[in-house]
């Protein structure tokens, strides 16, 4: 059974940091994973997206202060948010896909994990 698992979703003033994991059930070679956010009302939009291609890594990010790193042990992706804004609050999701040609697409991506909550607020 293939499934995606996200953590690190908290309350964090504006300003601060924070890492999100998506740690997966299969192996992260020869797949992509994907970011998407969804804030209440508005449609879900893609934050960033990583493809593993044999022992290379390729990152894209909808803007500078959105970072990601890997651990490829534990089949584990982390998005590292720095100098968070009121709007970046929402449910992010990480969802598995085969590349990243078209990242910014939801159904692009066919596996997706539960979801986890960041909000940020003073």
């Amino acid at each position: 059974q293939v499934q995606l698992v996200e953590s690190g979703g908290g309350l964090v003033p504006p300003g601060g940091s924070l890492t999100l994991s998506c740690t997966t059930s299969f192996t992260l070679n020869w797949r992509a994973i994907v970011w998407f956010r969804q804030a209440p009302g508005k449609e879900r939009e893609g934050v960033s997206c990583v493809s593993f291609l044999g022992s290379k890594m390729q990152y894209q990010h909808r803007a500078s202060r959105f970072s990601t790193s890997a651990d490829i042990a534990k089949n584990t992706v982390y998005l590292r948010i720095d100098n968070l804004k009121s709007e970046d609050t929402g449910a992010y999701f990480c969802g598995a896909g085969h590349d990243c040609g078209n990242w910014k697409t939801r159904n692009s991506f066919t596996i997706w994990g539960q979801g986890t909550q960041v909000t940020v607020s003073p």
